[in-house]
């Protein structure tokens, strides 16, 4: 499973990108997408995603 950023909600403030651990965050169009191909979502890396940690929208980064 992989994490999705809702491009109506992403402010592009970058502060997931460089919390990534599997670099899967990269800009988009003006904002912000995630590679569905290599999120784990920090499974095995951390106890929640640090993406969702970090970001200051409600459900801007949410589950695919």
């Amino acid at each position: 499973m992989a994490l999705q950023i809702v491009r109506d909600v992403c402010t592009a403030c970058g502060d997931c990108e460089p919390l990534c651990p599997t670099k899967s965050i990269t800009p988009f169009k003006g904002v912000y997408k995630v590679n569905a191909e290599t999120c784990t979502e920090c499974e095995g890396e951390s106890d929640m995603p640090q993406c969702v940690s970090v970001c200051m929208e409600d459900a801007c980064i949410i589950g695919a």
